[in-house]
């Protein structure tokens, strides 16, 4: 089995498109642990905040084929197919990390984001703090030490079980 670690965030009907992508990555693996869900303003372009946490959770899937779910699911949840980077979101869901795979090519891992964005770095710190990240060697708690988060983050209460 491999830890895999998947960033999903939302800024459309935010409530429901977290809880049906946590629901959706339940059906692929029971066991996820989740982080706390965090309110934090769009980056890179003018839209409503987002929701964003990190699940980890297990698989048996190799790479292509998980990643490969994951799109499916955005897709499911009204993502639309030719969709840009920087715009509103329903679902979005990334893989951060698979395991201790380093790729340079879609999807890129680790994802870079780990060492930008204080969003995917938090949720990493609460469930993995003494993780060493792949191809990099520190700790998430070494990177958050050393971070600069610039945007503010709102925990959000939980509002499922």
């Amino acid at each position: 089995m491999i830890t895999v670690y998947v960033g999903i965030g939302s800024n459309i009907a935010r409530h429901k498109h977290v809880e049906a992508a946590i629901g959706e990555l339940r059906a692929l693996d029971a066991e996820l642990r989740i982080s706390t869900i965090y309110e934090c303003e769009a980056v890179g372009f003018e839209g409503q905040p987002f929701y964003n946490l990190v699940v980890e959770m297990k698989t048996q899937l190799e790479l292509t084929e998980f990643s490969r779910q994951l799109r499916d699911i955005e897709f499911k949840w009204g993502r639309a197919v030719d969709a840009g980077k920087l715009e509103p979101r329903t679902v979005d869901l990334d893989i951060i990390l698979f395991g201790e795979q380093i790729s340079q090519n879609a999807p890129e891992l680790p994802r870079s984001d780990i060492f930008k964005y204080a969003f995917v770095l938090q949720p990493l710190l609460e469930l993995c703090p003494q993780l060493a990240v792949p191809n990099d060697g520190r700790t998430i708690e070494q990177i958050a030490q050393q971070f600069q988060f610039e945007l503010p983050l709102s925990p959000v209460a939980k509002w499922f079980s």
